[in-house]
């Protein structure tokens, strides 16, 4: 893994390119460019050993879900809102096989040494956090281990984004370095097929999100575009343009009513609690081909870790998230321990971490004030030395690689680089591009 910046002559077009045919229309976060002047370049060995942990991730995830459609009674830890848990009873004929499932797996390259994944040339996952003398003082104690080091932080499970900036942001970049053996995995392409794997030719595809925010367009707008362009009739709709006649969704949107053939839901579903739009629980119950289908709230809460132990009385296999992910507890179980911080249960693009050097002006002290507050708003989540990235001038950054999961199938790359250990909404958009073996 590594960084190439994109010469300085062709910057200029290359984030105009970004933004006009890329779909990032809002390049700015406050006072921060939100497109890198960057590219991460995997090498293939990488990504293939990603895309290995990522599917057994989503599997298991997927196997974590059934148990708990099924066994309500071990959604109780979760904590989830009360008007989520009154339907959840609703899921009872959730098929996962009508649905479209799509996940985003956040990894850190780490560099402490602590958590050691060995390479990954069988479907048994070796790994295991690592407290030795060695471990602890950055020493590597796997000779054969593969070329990345990896923790996750989380599962964008319910509503993940960045479509476009894996999809148009490489192959915009790509152009950039025509003599070079580079590739790159087109997350547009495959949720398209994914669609119509599942949706009849020609169907209607209702995306739904919040219509006034920029941010959420542009990335209904690039998916939308894809949709039109592979024969289905999109509709850009509110939570509220639809209804539910006999567990069907059925569009209310003036000019294009009728019933949808599929659902891509762009709004988190703890929002769609407060939005409360009439009949809202339909979605729990529809038989409409949906991604993402309320199922993913369950992965979503980074309570999640909680029911893992009961979980595997019921025969699931966490290996893997046992694996790469730090140990996560309750607030009031990390009294007094080191290196731990505290996330919220629903946060979002990293706000709200209590990394105290990536916290701006007095936020280090609210966050605190608000976990003493407001403790079950909040997890405690063991700390890992994120290991910085340098380019050839010298300069050093952060990257968190989002790798997509769509039914069970690895799908693409979007990442964010910060020279801060915490990516949050500063943080800049970065193409990822595979580097090629050369035989």
């Amino acid at each position: 893994m590594k960084l190439i910046s994109i010469p300085e002559s062709e910057y200029a077009k290359y984030k105009n390119g970004v933004i006009f045919e890329g779909y990032k229309w809002d390049p700015q976060y406050l006072d921060n460019n939100t497109i890198a002047k960057h590219v991460l370049i995997i090498s293939e060995g990488e990504h293939n050993e990603l895309e290995k942990l990522t599917e057994k991730l989503y599997n298991e995830t997927v196997q974590a879900e059934m148990v708990l459609c099924n066994n309500l009674k071990l959604t109780k830890s979760l904590n989830l809102p009360r008007k989520i848990r009154k339907e959840l009873a609703r899921m009872e004929n959730y098929k996962k096989e009508k649905h479209i499932r799509l996940m985003r797996f956040d990894f850190h390259p780490v560099a402490d040494g602590k958590l050691v994944v060995r390479e990954f040339n069988s479907d048994v996952v070796d790994g295991q956090w690592d407290n030795s003398d060695a471990a602890d003082e950055g020493q590597w104690n796997n000779s054969d281990a593969a070329d990345g080091w990896w923790a996750i932080s989380e599962v964008n499970s319910d509503v993940p984004g960045g479509f476009a900036e894996a999809s148009r942001m490489p192959a915009i970049a790509g152009g950039l370095f025509t003599e070079e053996n580079y590739c790159y995995k087109d997350f547009g392409e495959i949720i398209v097929n994914a669609f119509v794997n599942k949706v009849k030719t020609g169907g209607k595809i209702v995306l739904v999100h919040c219509t006034s925010y920029s941010d959420d367009r542009q990335a209904m707008q690039f998916l939308g575009d894809s949709f039109r362009a592979a024969g289905f009739q999109v509709i850009y709709a509110a939570a509220d343009h639809l209804r539910f006649r006999e567990n069907k969704a059925v569009c209310i949107l003036g000019g294009y009513e009728g019933e949808a053939d599929a659902i891509f839901r762009f709004n988190p579903l703890e929002w769609l609690v407060d939005i409360k739009p009439k009949r809202w629980n339909g979605y729990f119950d529809t038989v409409t081909p949906s991604c993402n289908h309320p199922v993913a709230v369950f992965a979503q809460t980074k309570r999640f870790p909680l029911v893992w132990d009961r979980l595997e009385e019921f025969g699931v296999d966490l290996t893997t998230w046992r694996a790469l992910l730090p140990e996560t507890i309750e607030v009031k179980d990390a009294k007094n321990l080191d290196n731990f911080i505290y996330k919220p249960v629903y946060g979002r693009v990293g706000e709200g971490i209590s990394i105290k050097e990536a916290c701006r002006e007095n936020e280090y002290s609210k966050i605190l004030k608000d976990v003493k507050k407001r403790p079950k708003k909040y997890m405690a989540q063991k700390r890992f030395n994120s290991r910085e990235l340098t380019d050839e001038n010298g300069s050093s950054f952060h990257v968190c690689l989002g790798s997509y999961c769509i039914d069970g199938n690895a799908a693409g790359y979007y990442a964010r680089i910060s020279e801060k250990p915490r990516i949050d909404s500063s943080a800049a958009d970065i193409p990822v591009l595979i580097e090629k073996s050369v035989i």
